[in-house]
């Protein structure tokens, strides 16, 4: 069961797509460019909608759901938003198959749609269609909403979790009286995204604000998390956009303030999506599998028996059940993996492939004992404790385990931001290192588009809270009052 097949260092995108098969996370569906989420993976995602849907209505924000299916009309009327995604939209024109003469089943030419429905690529469009009835008074404001649902981008290239045509995420879209409360939404909204990645995921992000060229089609601003994986490319996480009055004015929604007067709605929207499982599995795992940090982890620990004969593996597993026990009284999540076709061995490698923070293993000794051998999937750490008191034990466990890949990650992370000052040096940079690489830019998006065409490196973001700094664009020599990080990307 180990994983063997390729090095993250020889090939680090087959070891990516390896381990997604070979950990049962995902597959590739029929459907080219689709994927099938297996249970495991839908139990880490899960977790992260459980986390995340929880900081969600902690803020005020409740969950409803808006239809697949947008009219082509209401896509078209916000134009940034329209062109953005015209390209990755699949379209809905007939209603109807019909079986033919030859008994072939075929499109029914009479049944062809009065208006061609857009399979959303995001859901501006119909959610501002729908708050023009909601929204007549300030009294109606703020609405802050969010939904779980799948959307349709067709991609040429695809990768599981990473870029799929058709992919999970949550989508939050709320409305307000003033642009400082949409701002306040939005900046907000980047903290708690911040938040869970580096509490569950164990990613360390740069929060930062989008140049115009990479803004959201239809957004003022777009703010974002940026993680780094382990083979120097950055990931975008998450996103959220102060999308000012434009689909208000698009679709006509005002309100009415509390001094009478009509005006248009200010608006947000922000969201992430199963591209966490492609980071949670790329910034933290290894030639042997997945390492899961153990707040998002399905199984946090797995109990594995150990025997040789009938009487040992009743006594065996009936101290395992016991201890089983034990952990869940204490909301710890455990898998006692008790199958009798598998050797002990095969066992170890399979849940050290699936990325278990924690194994116990207990035989007929361990029992004489009073002590359990415990190994660390992070570490590779093995020690024996007492069963006495192994619920506390495991407790500590657990949470060094998850600040140590935290830390971890983040060593990496910050031994990966470098500074430049010269052509010379991006691009040297950028060959042998990777990483992030923090250099001044003019400003401009002629340049932003040179430098990507040469390099095929982004400006990720312009970190918040980034220090001014008089320097030269490192392409034009032109004067730039900030750095900007910019990397390749996924």
């Amino acid at each position: 069961m180990a994983f063997e097949k390729v090095k993250r260092s020889d090939n680090y995108s087959e070891w990516y797509n390896n381990l997604v098969k070979d950990a049962d996370l995902a597959e590739h569906a029929a459907v080219k460019g689709c994927m099938i989420i297996k249970p495991y993976g839908y139990a880490i995602w899960e977790k992260m909608q459980q986390q995340l849907d929880k900081m969600f209505k902690e803020t005020g924000h409740s969950n409803a759901y808006f239809p697949l299916l947008i009219p082509k009309s209401f896509f078209e009327k916000e134009e940034k938003n329209a062109a953005g995604f015209a390209k990755e939209c699949a379209v809905v024109t007939h209603y109807r198959l019909k079986v033919d003469e030859n008994r072939k089943i075929i499109v029914d030419p009479e049944a062809k749609l009065e208006e061609e429905l857009i399979i959303r690529p995001t859901s501006e469009a119909i959610i501002w269609n729908t708050y023009r009835s909601w929204i007549q008074s300030y009294r109606d404001l703020p609405i802050l909403l969010n939904q779980w649902a799948n959307v349709m981008r067709w991609e040429m290239r695809t990768r599981l979790f990473l870029r799929t045509s058709e992919f999970l995420w949550q989508e939050g879209h709320t409305a307000h009286a003033t642009s400082e409360e949409a701002l306040i939404e939005t900046k907000q909204m980047l903290d708690i995204y911040a938040e869970f990645a580096e509490t569950f995921l164990g990613v360390p992000v740069v929060k930062g604000v989008k140049t115009p060229n990479e803004t959201f089609a239809g957004a003022i601003e777009t703010y974002c998390i940026e993680g780094l994986m382990q083979d120097g490319k950055a990931l975008q996480m998450g996103t959220s956009h102060f999308l000012g009055q434009n689909f208000a004015k698009a679709f006509d929604v005002k309100f009415q303030t509390k001094e009478g007067k009509l005006e248009y709605v200010w608006a947000t929207s922000w969201g992430v999506s199963t591209r966490l499982m492609g980071a949670l599995i790329m910034a933290h795992s290894d030639d042997e599998g997945l390492v899961l940090p153990p707040n998002l982890a399905p199984h946090q620990i797995v109990i594995v028996p150990i025997y040789r004969t009938d009487e040992e593996k009743e006594n065996v597993e009936t101290a395992a059940k016991e201890i089983k026990k034990k952990l869940e009284a204490n909301n710890i999540s455990v898998k006692l993996d008790n199958r009798d076709t598998h050797k002990p061995g095969f066992k170890f490698a399979e849940w050290e492939l699936k990325g278990v923070p924690l194994r116990i293993g207990i035989g007929p000794r361990d029992i004489q004992n009073g002590t359990v051998e415990l190994a660390r999937r992070d570490t590779k750490e093995k020690s024996i404790t007492s069963i006495d008191g192994i619920e506390n034990t495991a407790k500590v466990l657990l949470n060094d385990i998850q600040t140590s890949i935290f830390n971890r990650a983040k060593v990496f992370r910050d031994n990966n931001i470098r500074e430049v000052n010269t052509w010379e040096e991006f691009q040297k940079v950028l060959e042998e290192k990777a990483g992030f690489i923090s250099a001044h830019w003019d400003g401009t998006d002629i340049t932003e588009e040179k430098i990507k065409q040469l390099t095929k490196a982004t400006i990720r973001c312009i970190p918040i809270n980034n220090p001014q700094e008089e320097g030269k664009c490192i392409l034009t020599g032109n004067p730039s009052k900030q750095r900007v990080l910019f990397a390749k990307a996924y």
